[in-house]
């Protein structure tokens, strides 16, 4: 089914809790509803896609079409005998899926419990936390174009890195994911030696897929704030990471500093440290601050704008600057 709306307020459909307005908003349910809508040409430019809108920050209103998949769904497409293939429609919202997995004993999702989005976002953006990242489980996207060509592209196809995918090119705006496919295991696999899951599963007598979701959602409960509460986007910046070189001039000044080695010549260092060391921890600039529990949030204090946002995003990416010569890049999507 399809439903449209004119003159369509976007605050519900973002994290942000930002106060715009769309001139047109489409909601579908299914692939032929988008075959549909793009055959009568209801998509009228400029468009834009989204999905739970935790990644969005609307700078102002959208003069144009914002669409929203509404494609659900969870299916076994195959099994082996160690693993577990499984399609999820774009619009079936993340931490249920999740849920899901972990309520069937299948093992690589775990660790991505309670990121608010939904699984078309999942693929758009590389979604990742403690040690996990979406393309570990992915195996392949299902897409229809604006001009509706459909293709699957392979997860090599997907060019996946941190926080990135192919589909966040430019020349890909108009690709719209309907399916995404996952391989999940059925042997235990753990990753546990990422931020403090390990000490927080020290209350628990042993390991096991319900335990370590649990966990992760404690760890999370204490550092993010609940988007129905406090408007947030989650991490609002992404890590930087850094050649070798500059991570041992930096270890040299600031013994301390915490870090993860990406490769032999590349290490990440979390955004949040650079932040606090900046002083913008439970700061405020304006209707907006940076969280007191996680410097890496940025939080709506009620009534904040997007150019509120904008400003504290720029000072403290402008500190972090002065202060370490790193740049810090939002991970939201900044809609000007």
């Amino acid at each position: 089914m399809i439903h449209e709306y004119r003159n369509y307020p976007l605050r519900a459909h973002n994290t942000l809790g930002i106060e715009a307005m769309a001139s047109h908003f489409i909601e579908y349910d299914a692939v032929d509803d988008i075959r549909l809508l793009i055959t009568q040409k209801h998509i009228q430019t400029p468009y834009l896609h989204i999905g739970g809108g935790s990644n969005l920050l609307f700078a102002n209103n959208y003069n144009g079409t914002v669409l929203h998949s509404c494609i659900r769904g969870i299916e076994v497409t195959g099994e082996t005998k160690d693993d577990v293939f499984l399609k999820a429609g774009a619009g079936v919202i993340w931490d249920e899926f999740v849920q899901y997995c972990v309520n069937h004993e299948w093992y690589g999702a775990e660790n991505l419990s309670d990121i608010p989005g939904e699984v078309g976002a999942s693929a758009v953006q590389n979604i990742g936390a403690y040690g996990v990242e979406a393309k570990d489980i992915i195996t392949r996207v299902e897409t229809i174009s604006v001009n509706g060509v459909e293709r699957v592209f392979s997860a090599d196809e997907c060019n996946f890195s941190y926080r990135h995918s192919v589909f966040k090119e430019p020349s890909l705006k108009g690709v719209f994911i309907t399916y995404v496919h996952y391989k999940l295991s059925k042997i235990p696999v753990y990753k546990l030696d990422y931020g403090s899951i390990r000490e927080e599963l020290k209350k628990y007598s042993c390991f096991t897929l319900k335990n370590i979701r649990q966990a992760i959602l404690d760890i999370r409960n204490v550092k993010l704030p609940d988007p129905k509460v406090l408007g947030n986007a989650g991490s609002f910046f992404m890590n930087p990471i850094v050649p070798k070189d500059i991570f041992h001039h930096l270890l040299t000044l600031y013994p301390a500093m915490p870090y993860y080695e990406v490769d032999a010549e590349r290490v990440k260092i979390p955004a949040g440290w650079l932040i606090e060391q900046c002083g913008w921890k439970g700061k405020s600039l304006g209707n907006v601050r940076m969280y007191e529990k996680q410097a890496l949030v940025l939080v709506n204090n009620g009534g904040a704008s997007g150019a509120e946002v904008i400003a504290l995003c720029e000072a403290v990416r402008n500190s972090v600057r002065e202060k370490f010569n790193i740049e810090i890049k939002p991970e939201v999507k900044i809609l000007t």
